[in-house]
């Protein structure tokens, strides 16, 4: 007998019981030296500082071979990461590619890559603080990059309102300030973010996405180590912790503080920054 299409099969509890398999193994991939690089951060000093302000944006630059810093300093607040290679904004951080070579939340060791056709690590979490959350009773977890940035459009979608305060619209601000850019214009260059410090996962019934409230707290912080030159931008969201919604004027919002640190000369010796992606880009042709 013949299966019919919308018709459980006879099997369809073994066909449920298969076991998955990792579609992007990454034990190829070459590890980072974080011995090096912890090394390297023990020599370094601080070059720069700036805050995002809450419901707002900042920009910062890192040279190759510095680090940057993202701390919580006053209260619980989540943010959103935007990375460019400093040199040119169409190669920027690729969240779903990273996603599918470290998983939805990422920690130390893990690395943010950029997009196609360059698909090169831009940088390296070399410290955080909040590794010891782990997965949570509900499936939550801390740093994702499965979530796409609040934006306005969507809120208007959802609620026929307009906000501009969401952290696409946020980032988009702060990329044209730092650029010179018109808004409009800048805004094509805005993409989906790491959510530092927010607690996320999928619900198990309906597989939506939900946000819970971050357990970050004032001086808890996620570090990286810039394997290219970078222009970033962050957002302090406007839904502050996410405990309840994440565009809102009511939330408690508080800012997050932005620094870089110069490591001493000849603390890296050895290391180079990471190169474009070696496919030849035939595609077949």
């Amino acid at each position: 007998m013949t299966d019919t299409p919308g018709i459980p099969p006879a099997d369809a509890e073994a066909r449920r019981a298969i076991p998955p398999v990792v579609a992007y193994p990454n034990d190829t991939l070459s590890e980072p030296d974080l011995t090096l690089y912890t090394r390297a951060r023990a020599s370094a000093e601080k070059v720069f500082e700036t805050q995002a302000a809450p419901r707002d944006a900042a920009t910062f630059r890192v040279p190759a071979g510095h680090f940057f810093r993202i701390t919580s300093v006053e209260g619980p607040q989540v943010g959103d990461l935007n990375l460019w290679a400093a040199d040119d904004l169409k190669e920027r951080f690729f969240s779903g590619k990273t996603r599918a070579l470290h998983g939805t939340h990422v920690t130390t060791g893990d690395r943010l890559w950029s997009s196609f056709p360059y698909l090169r690590p831009m940088a390296t979490v070399v410290e955080d603080t909040l590794g010891w959350y782990g997965t949570d009773p509900h499936g939550g977890r801390v740093h994702d990059v499965i979530g796409t940035r609040c934006d306005p459009y969507t809120h208007r979608l959802l609620t026929g309102g307009e906000y501009h305060h969401c952290c696409h619209s946020n980032l988009s601000r702060a990329l044209a300030a730092e650029t010179g850019m018109p808004a409009r214009e800048a805004e094509m260059y805005v993409h989906d973010v790491l959510n530092v410090f927010m607690c996320t996962g999928f619900t198990p019934d309906t597989g939506q996405y939900f946000m819970k409230a971050s357990p970050v707290r004032p001086g808890d912080y996620l570090e990286f180590f810039a394997e290219i030159d970078l222009l970033g931008a962050l957002s302090a969201c406007p839904g502050g912790d996410c405990s309840a919604e994440h565009s809102s004027d009511a939330a408690a919002c508080h800012p997050l503080l932005i620094e870089v640190f110069a490591p001493a000369p000849g603390a890296l010796e050895g290391w180079e920054p990471a190169r474009v992606n070696a496919y030849s880009r035939g595609h077949g042709l």
